[in-house]
């Protein structure tokens, strides 16, 4: 199996452990990860980022494998109005 379609055939449920391995150093179960595992870990959260998830995170990898750093403006135009649950004014509270 290549390196793609493994990115491209985690599930989300499976990225999550990946991810939360990747950034505390041990498994939910608690189990801590290897060297090993915590290089492969990272590597599989940043290529999924890159190739499947397309996230609106401000840290995130592109599909060349750079990291890409979103400004605070660039953030906003992403998360625009329309994408919004609700909005209130000082006046409605």
């Amino acid at each position: 199996m290549n390196i793609d379609s493994l990115v491209n055939n985690l599930t989300p449920e499976l990225f999550e452990r990946l991810q939360y391995g990747a950034s505390t150093g041990k498994w939910p179960d608690g189990t801590p990860l290897t060297e090993a595992q915590k290089e492969q870990t990272v590597q599989l959260v940043m290529l999924y980022q890159a190739k499947v998830a397309k996230t609106n995170e401000q840290f995130t990898i592109n599909a060349e494998g750079e990291m890409v750093q979103k400004s605070k403006r660039e953030l906003q135009k992403e998360f625009k109005k329309e994408n919004e649950i609700a909005r209130f004014s000082e006046n409605d509270l």
